[in-house]
């Protein structure tokens, strides 16, 4: 048991495992060492890197939520301290009552309006429209899509004065219709990133559906929409994102504060004649970043995967 024959006569095997092992440890174990000692001095250098990044774009973060519970007065004289002296909770609560008559609550369901309507509207047109340029044949398609990417390249200012024009004119001044409205015929972005995903779905789905008797409709609720889901998150976070932000829209078309966004009402903390209460509107602007901060971090997954996926074919 354990004996190799060989030329000569037997052979323990394990003498020959240990011989090996001599032989073979001593080449590899250095080699190993070498590489763990090139690698380690790169990853140290890019964890330092992205750390110092990673400071630098949450700095201002910190410094708006320290600064929430600083007095109005103390707030740009200690400017450089993270430490509050006496933490203002009262900040909050002052802010919270809002200006101009209107609670900041009121504030907040403007803006959940106008972004939910406008996200639905986005997401669902841009899907159909996707749809349409990635699935169906019809003339001029490669046209009408260059043009729908050029639109991608026009700034807001060029359409901002023929829009205001037109829905001044149809009296939609003073509503939340030319912020919505619009967001119902399709975003170019969005447009782009859903046509890309659906280029990665096989097209045999789509026959094997019509064969079981789908039509055009049946085969996107049905078949595509499902398979689609990462690029619609992606598309729907951003333009959560994009409209939850917005201020010019607002200030173009919205002139009575009970209309206001989040993004309108916090410029009204702000009086050019009196001492400005910056303790209550930065402890409003904290209030403002948490439903885009949990938005971001419990959907960020959808983000990444849509983004990749869609330049996959």
């Amino acid at each position: 048991m354990g004996l190799l024959r060989v030329k000569g006569g037997l052979i323990k095997v394990e003498t020959i495992k240990q011989a090996t092992n001599n032989v073979i440890e001593p080449d590899i174990r250095p080699t190993i060492e070498k590489k763990r000692k090139k690698i380690r001095p790169k990853k140290i250098l890019f964890h330092l890197i992205t750390s110092i990044i990673a400071i630098i774009m949450l700095y201002p973060v910190i410094w708006l939520i320290v600064s929430s519970f600083k007095e109005s007065s103390s707030i740009f004289v200690t400017a450089h301290s993270l430490i509050p002296e006496k933490f203002i909770w009262t900040n909050y609560a002052d802010g919270w009552q809002g200006i101009a008559g209107q609670s900041f609550g009121t504030f907040i369901k403007n803006s959940l309006i106008i972004v939910g309507l406008s996200t639905i509207g986005a997401v669902v047109s841009s899907a159909l429209i996707a749809y349409g340029f990635a699935r169906i044949q019809f003339k001029g398609k490669s046209f009408w899509f260059a043009c729908m990417m050029v639109t991608m390249m026009l700034p807001h200012e060029v359409l901002m004065i023929p829009q205001y024009i037109i829905f001044a004119k149809i009296g939609w001044i003073n509503s939340f219709k030319p912020i919505v409205v619009p967001q119902f015929f399709g975003h170019a972005f969005f447009i782009f990133l859903i046509v890309q995903f659906i280029r990665t779905i096989p097209v045999e789905l789509d026959e094997a559906a019509r064969i079981d008797g789908c039509g055009r409709f049946s085969i996107f609720f049905r078949i595509i929409l499902p398979l689609i889901t990462p690029a619609l998150a992606t598309s729907a976070i951003f333009s959560f994102y994009w409209k939850w932000e917005d201020l010019i829209n607002p200030v173009l078309y919205l002139n009575k504060a009970e209309l206001y966004p989040v993004s309108l009402a916090l410029k009204l903390f702000l009086d050019t004649e009196s001492a400005s209460n910056w303790g209550a509107m930065f402890a409003m602007s904290v209030v403002s970043l948490l439903p885009v901060i949990l938005i971001f971090f419990l959907f960020q997954k959808y983000i990444v995967e849509g983004i990749s996926t869609s330049g996959l074919k």
